[in-house]
């Protein structure tokens, strides 16, 4: 076209010639294709020089040397259409999310740009205006981007925040210390996962977090210092008793013994606990010592029960024989309840839940062997006086015995003698008022 120049374009040859690709779009093209009409886009003049129409005018594109002119329009025709292809292409991989957007709009900006001098022959005005429609959906989906990453950074930021509080929480406040340091590992694995956050806010963040990590760690080993030292004086306090409970478990001062090892037990407790393989050691040999202990003393409250009532029962069977006694002859059974009261004695102790009523049991035939005395001698006492005097002489007697018991060290004789002593002067009391009521 006069007036317009005419850059000298490559020279295309048979050899030249770029095989042709079909490339799969994923909708049909707005832009017509060029291969079906190449004349609609273009000439080729007698000398093989190509053109193409644009609305500036016809723009040279290139020169077609062998073969038929119309084989050199139809060659810059399929340039346009492979060109297309790519657009489209683009612009299937745009439309379904594939790709870096920023990648995509480079692209399209290319591709537009280099439209005035691209040595095809199609529909250019639809072609750029094609690539402009790309270019806004590339920006677009960049500005998408762009907010799509701002969110996640955002996101990111605000978790890292959550974990480093967290962080500081746990390392202010937290006792629990196996969980706590589980946590902080979580933590930890959790942090590493996160992305997209920029490398000043990171540093900080990560700053804080390991802040409190840190303090964390010296607190729990001040915290670990302490239970060690703690457990180290119970080892020590533990031992003392074990080795005093050792001693105690040969002992056969029963009551004394069982009291303190129940303060022994009492202490142990209030020690606190050693590392627990010295403690379970410890434990073992205390309990071993009480044990001892108190199988002894068990077998041998066993042994004296066992005597206790063996007694019993020799008190119960004396006590049948002393409720036989003949009250008809009050001398005679004075005689006898004697014997019997001093074998009474003989016998020795009883169970706790039967000294009351074989006790109970014998003052009754005291009394009945009493009444039955008294009886003769309102009966049959004409010298009441003089047995007043006997009775005395006989009170001052036990009495006498008593002392002499009391003094050599014999506490059951001198009880023995003392209650003779009162039935004595129980009797000495009736003959007195008989004396006075005759």
């Amino acid at each position: 076209m006069p007036g317009v120049p005419h850059p000298t374009p490559p020279v295309a040859t048979p050899a030249a010639v770029a095989p042709e690709v079909a490339a799969p779009v994923a909708q049909p093209s707005p832009v017509a294709s060029a291969g079906t009409d190449p004349g609609r886009w273009g000439r080729v003049d007698a000398e093989g020089t190509i053109y193409v129409r644009t609305p500036e005018g016809e723009r040279i594109v290139g020169s077609w040397q062998a073969g038929a002119p119309e084989e050199g329009l139809a060659h810059f025709a399929r340039r346009f259409d492979d060109l297309l292809t790519e657009v489209e292409l683009l612009a299937a991989r745009l439309a379904a999310g594939g790709g870096e957007p920023k990648h995509a709009l480079s692209s399209a900006k290319t591709l537009r740009d280099g439209l005035d001098e691209a040595t095809v022959v199609g529909d250019l005005v639809g072609l750029r205006a094609r690539l402009d429609e790309l270019v806004t959906q590339a920006e677009e989906a960049v500005a998408a981007a762009r907010s799509a990453r701002d969110a996640q950074r955002a996101a990111a930021v605000a978790r890292k925040e959550e974990l480093a509080a967290e962080a500081e929480t746990l390392a202010e406040e937290a006792t629990q210390w196996k969980q706590a340091g589980d946590r902080f590992k979580a933590i930890l694995d959790e942090w590493r996962a996160i992305r997209g956050v920029d490398r000043k806010t990171d540093e900080l963040l990560w700053k804080r977090f390991s802040k409190a990590r840190e303090s964390f760690n010296r607190r729990r080993g001040s915290h670990f210092a302490d239970l060690d030292r703690q457990r180290a004086t119970a080892k020590t306090r533990k031992e003392e008793l074990v080795v005093e409970a050792e001693k105690l478990s040969d002992s056969d001062d029963w009551g004394p013994t069982a009291a303190r090892f129940r303060d022994l037990m009492t202490e142990w407790k209030a020690a606190g606990r050693a590392q627990k393989d010295a403690d379970d050691s410890l434990w073992q040999r205390f309990r071993t010592a009480q044990d001892a202990f108190f199988a002894r003393r068990a077998g041998t409250f066993a042994e004296r029960d066992a005597e206790f009532a063996a007694n019993a029962d020799a008190k119960r069977a004396l006590l049948v024989e002393a409720e036989k006694i003949d009250l008809s002859d009050p001398a005679g059974a004075r005689a006898a309840l004697r014997r019997v009261q001093e074998r009474w004695e003989e016998i020795g102790k009883v169970p706790r839940d039967d000294i009351r009523p074989l006790e109970a049991g014998l003052r009754a035939v005291e009394e009945r062997v009493r009444e039955a005395a008294e009886r003769q001698w309102r009966r049959t006492d004409p010298e009441a006086e003089a047995r007043v005097a006997q009775f005395r002489e006989r009170v001052a007697q036990f009495e006498a015995q008593a002392e002499k018991a009391s003094a050599a060290g014999d506490a059951r004789r001198a009880e023995q003698a003392r209650s003779q002593a009162e039935q004595w002067r129980e009797w000495l009391t009736t003959a007195e008022q008989a004396v006075k009521q005759r």
